[in-house]
C-alpha cells in the first residue's frame, strides 16, 4: 500500500469529506427537529380550526411529514455535492422499477385520497372494515388504523378497505338491538310479549321513539321464538344489548315461565 498516496488523500480531500459528513449529520438532526416542531405547530393550528376534523388533520399531517422528509434528504445529499437535478434524473430513470415495486402502495395511497373525498367514515367512528370491527384511530396515507373492542390495533390497507363493503355504525344516530327469547308452548304468547315490552322499555338508554318491538320470529319444537328489538344510540349499543338480555331473563323468572324443552321423540317398540 502506498502510504504516501493515502496520506496525501487524507490531508487534501479527507478533511473536506469529513467536514461534509459532519455538516450532513448536523443538518439531518437539526432538520428532523425542525420538522417535528413544524408538524406540532401546524397540527395544533389545524386542530383548533373548527372546519378541520381529526380525520383530515391526520391525513394532511402524514403528507406533510413525507414531503418535508424528502426535502430534508435532498438537502443532505446536496451537502455531499449530489445535485438535486441529477437526483431527479436518477429517479426518472428508475421510475418504472419503482412504480412496479411500489404499485401496491400507490393503490393504497390513491384509495386513501378517494376516501378523504367521499368520507365514508372519520376518526372515532365505529366501523367494520374487511371483517374487522372497531373504532377508527387514524386514516393514514396507505392504511386505516382500527382499535378493536379487545384493545387490539389493526392496520388495514386503504385499497382493501375501499374495495370491500364499509359498515359505519356511527353514521346514523341510533341502531336497532336484536335479541331473542324462546318460550315454552304452555306460556301465553301475548302475555309474554306484553311483559317483555314493558320490561325492555325500562332498560337504561333504550329509546322510546321508535319504541321497543317484540314479535314472533318463528316456531320451534321447544316453543315460539320471540324477537326483542329495542333501539339505542350507537354509544350505548353494547350496554343496551347486555341489559336487554338480562331483562328477558329476569322477566321470565319473575313470571315463573317454565324452561322450553325439546319434546322427546316417540319411538314405536316392536315385540
Amino acid at each position: 500500500m502506498n502510504t504516501e498516496a493515502v496520506w496525501t488523500f487524507i490531508t487534501t480531500q479527507g478533511v473536506d469529506f469529513g467536514m461534509k459528513a459532519l455538516g450532513a449529520i448536523a443538518a439531518w438532526f437539526i432538520g428532523r427537529w425542525l420538522i417535528g416542531v413544524l408538524k406540532r405547530v401546524i397540527g395544533a393550528a389545524l386542530k383548533r380550526s373548527s372546519r378541520m376534523d381529526a380525520t383530515l388533520t391526520h391525513y394532511l399531517m402524514a403528507i406533510l411529514g413525507v414531503v418535508l422528509n424528502i426535502l430534508l434528504l435532498l438537502a443532505v445529499l446536496d451537502i455531499f455535492g449530489v445535485k438535486t437535478t441529477s437526483f431527479a434524473a436518477l429517479l426518472a430513470g428508475a421510475g418504472l422499477a419503482i412504480g412496479t415495486a411500489w404499485g401496491g402502495l400507490l393503490t393504497h395511497f390513491a384509495a386513501g385520497v378517494f376516501m378523504q373525498v367521499l368520507r365514508p367514515y372519520k376518526v372515532g367512528d365505529l366501523v367494520m372494515l374487511s371483517g374487522i370491527t372497531g373504532h377508527v384511530k387514524e386514516l393514514g396515507l396507505f392504511g386505516t388504523t382500527v382499535v378493536t373492542a379487545d384493545n387490539v390495533t389493526v392496520l388495514i390497507g386503504n385499497n382493501k378497505v375501499f374495495s370491500d363493503a364499509i359498515h359505519n355504525y356511527s353514521m346514523l344516530e341510533h341502531r336497532r338491538v336484536d335479541c331473542t327469547a324462546k318460550i315454552a308452548h304452555s306460556v301465553n304468547v301475548q302475555e309474554a310479549m306484553d311483559k317483555l315490552k314493558a320490561a325492555v322499555a325500562l332498560v337504561p338508554h333504550v329509546m322510546q321513539n321508535p319504541p321497543p318491538a317484540v314479535e314472533i320470529l318463528s316456531f320451534t319444537p321447544e316453543g315460539p321464538l320471540l324477537g326483542v328489538r329495542p333501539y339505542a344510540s350507537c354509544e350505548f349499543y353494547n350496554q343496551v344489548q347486555a341489559d336487554t338480555n338480562r331483562a328477558i331473563v329476569d322477566t321470565f323468572a319473575k313470571a315463573g315461565y317454565p324452561v322450553p324443552e325439546t319434546p322427546m321423540a316417540h319411538r314405536a317398540v316392536t315385540v
